[in-house]
């Protein structure tokens, strides 16, 4: 049996992405802090859903010296899925420090561990936010990005930077994932759907920054998930670079938009979850929050170059699967 190792395999894509390996044949290793950034419940109810003879659980942080080190050289992993991090705009503004630890001192810890034992491929997430002050749209990969708006981009940035060198010193095969606004069941509690979904049911205002003027690539976590499914299988190869790649010159690294390529206004959104929920919001008009952008979305011609069109869930469905979820989860009639 293949054995896959996921980093953040109790977050919300973590979970969704070990789900998939497990279903497609792998042993999972999966790593997590439980951090409780946000509650711990749903990230243990998530992995209560994962429990099988086929996936291990370590409870631990990346940035811990060594111990990806050793569950390298215990499990040796043919694939691995970096996923941990501290995510979240507004929260990096507060609590940089943890910002720092986890996402470049953690990613630092995994390529070390990756250099002692190399896998067949790795997969390590970044972000939209790494576009940064970019004002041209759809956003490409080979467009600069010199210029993040919020520390959490920053530190991001760094780790497709970090990768870049030790695929190129060590010849380790490198795919950096770009998401853009990921969202669906078992989402995460601090995003706008969760927040939304929950203000529209417990009759609170929801706040609605830029005064709604938004635009967001929402991405339903099944489509991305076999967007990234089907990456794994691209391995980095300059003999298999594709027009318009990201395909570095020097090191077997390449960066990929994983986003459904349309701009979904804020207020649309917005409108979805009271289609799906049957309720009104009150809306809670306020001005940008520092560091956000006012538009995101991906040009995803190289995802489909590499692995073919991604699935394209809609909005109206996909929102409509997240509140069907939350209503069972929390048991809301």
């Amino acid at each position: 049996m293949r054995k896959a190792l996921v980093t953040g395999a109790a977050g919300f894509i973590g979970f969704h992405v070990s789900k998939r390996l497990l279903a497609e044949g792998f042993e999972v290793i999966g790593l997590d802090s439980m951090s409780d950034y946000y509650d711990v419940s749903l990230k243990q109810a998530r992995l209560d859903d994962l429990r099988s003879e086929a996936f291990e659980f370590v409870k631990g942080q990346v940035e811990t010296p060594d111990l990806l080190r050793s569950l390298f050289e215990t499990h040796r992993p043919d694939l691995v899925v970096h996923l941990a991090a501290q995510a979240g705009v507004r929260h990096s503004i507060e609590a940089p420090r943890e910002y720092l630890e986890a996402n470049i001192v953690g990613t630092f810890e995994l390529l070390e561990a990756a250099r002692a034992n190399p896998p067949q491929h790795m997969l390590l997430a970044s972000t939209s936010s790494a576009y940064g002050a970019n004002t041209q749209m759809p956003y490409r990969e080979d467009m600069r990005t010199d210029h993040q708006m919020s520390f959490y981009a920053a530190t991001k940035k760094s780790t497709e930077a970090m990768a870049h060198s030790y695929a190129h010193l060590y010849g380790l095969p490198i795919t950096m994932f770009r998401f853009f606004t990921v969202y669906g069941p078992w989402g995460r509690p601090d995003m706008a759907l969760f927040k939304f979904t929950k203000a529209v049911f417990s009759d609170t205002p929801i706040d609605v920054y830029n005064h709604g003027d938004m635009k967001r690539d929402f991405t339903y976590i099944d489509d991305l998930v076999d967007g990234i499914w089907h990456l794994a299988h691209s391995i980095p190869d300059a003999a298999a670079a594709q027009d318009n790649d990201s395909l570095s010159p020097v090191a077997p690294w390449r960066v990929v938009n994983l986003g459904r390529g349309t701009p979904v206004q804020l207020t649309d959104f917005i409108e979805a979850i009271e289609a799906a929920t049957g309720r009104k919001a009150k809306r809670n008009m306020m001005d940008m929050q520092p560091g956000d952008v006012p538009a995101t979305w991906a040009d995803t011609s190289l995802m489909q170059a590499l692995a073919g069109p991604m699935q394209n869930t809609d909005v109206a469905t996909g929102v409509a699967r997240f509140v069907a979820w939350y209503r069972d989860f929390y048991k809301i009639e």
